[in-house]
């Protein structure tokens, strides 16, 4: 691991001499730019940025000296960005394995957090290194956020890692899936134990939508395959359609008073009696020409449908 990115001075002086690089001697690309350290060679991340490695370490130690003295958060705003790097660093060791869904980016913002803390509790007099256990309180920092967004216990992740690690054991002892009782015997629970123990790593099996969504599909977005409630159906609207086409049809072949019964009992809502009064018939009569319409239009849908 490449030593974290130096921090400028305040002053923006450029101290140290210039001073071309040795052969053999370490580098490593910063920002774009090589920088080189040893004793008396140029180890600025800016173009003529001529300070040494020497120079660097030495403002650096200065600048914990300060901090200690002034616990200033300019000062610890410089340590910050001094050892960023370690973040980044940390935040990928740590994302490797982990869920396509989770972002580096988040990992590493939980890492800074992380980073500030160690810088505030770390007390240089005791002559340890800083970036070890830095990295430390960086990495603990970031799992730690992990697991606060986890709605699955501990203890359930941890049963799944034993039942994982379970089944590739007696994979490779039997060459073959093991079944539930082998793998129950492997793990000393009963059959039903592990039933329950089944359904509690469920909680775990969660696929985030947009992937179970676009499996098969290609590229194609989430918000081209869920449908809208709101949304008309383009097939029932057409079907609808037709069949009313078909009925108003079926109507224009029926006789005289037969369409005014249809017509006044189901567009106008008129009662059997009301339509008799209407036609001067009694109100049985009336329920006949019904019955009969209602036959004639079923049996002239019948033919379209037939058709």
């Amino acid at each position: 691991m490449t030593e974290p990115t130096p921090a400028p001075n305040d002053s923006g002086e450029r101290l140290g001499k210039p001073g071309p690089p040795h052969a053999g001697t370490p580098a490593a690309a910063t920002n774009g730019h090589t920088v080189t350290f040893g004793v008396g060679v140029t180890a600025g991340v800016l173009p003529g940025d001529q300070r040494t490695f020497d120079d660097v370490e030495a403002g650096i130690v200065a600048l914990w000296r300060s901090f200690g003295e002034r616990r200033q958060q300019r000062l610890r705003d410089r340590l910050v960005l001094h050892y960023a790097p370690l973040v980044k660093y940390v935040a990928g060791r740590v994302g490797t394995g982990l869920p396509a869904h989770v972002e580096v980016a988040d990992l590493i913002q939980s890492g800074i957090f992380g980073l500030v803390d160690a810088i505030e509790k770390f007390e240089p007099e005791r002559g340890l290194k800083f970036e070890t256990y830095a990295m430390q309180r960086i990495r603990g920092a970031i799992l730690d956020d992990l697991r606060a967004q986890d709605w699955v216990p501990r203890s359930v992740r941890g049963r799944a890692r034993e039942v994982e690690r379970a089944l590739e054991r007696l994979g490779a002892q039997l060459r073959r899936t093991p079944t539930d009782a082998e793998l129950a015997d492997e793990l000393g629970l009963s059959v039903a134990e592990l039933s329950e123990v089944y359904a509690q790593l469920q909680l775990t099996s969660v696929v985030a939508l947009d992937e179970l969504a676009a499996a098969g599909r290609g590229s194609t977005p989430l918000a081209d395959i869920l449908e809208d409630p709101e949304a008309l159906d383009p097939v029932a609207l057409l079907v609808d359609q037709d069949n009313r086409r078909q009925l108003a049809e079926a109507i224009a072949h029926l006789t005289e008073r037969d369409r005014v019964v249809v017509t006044l009992y189901y567009f106008e809502n008129l009662t059997l009696a009301e339509i008799g009064r209407v036609l001067g018939v009694t109100e049985s009569r009336v329920c006949q020409l019904h019955t009969r319409a209602v036959l004639r239009l079923r049996a002239k849908l019948l033919e379209k449908t037939e058709v």
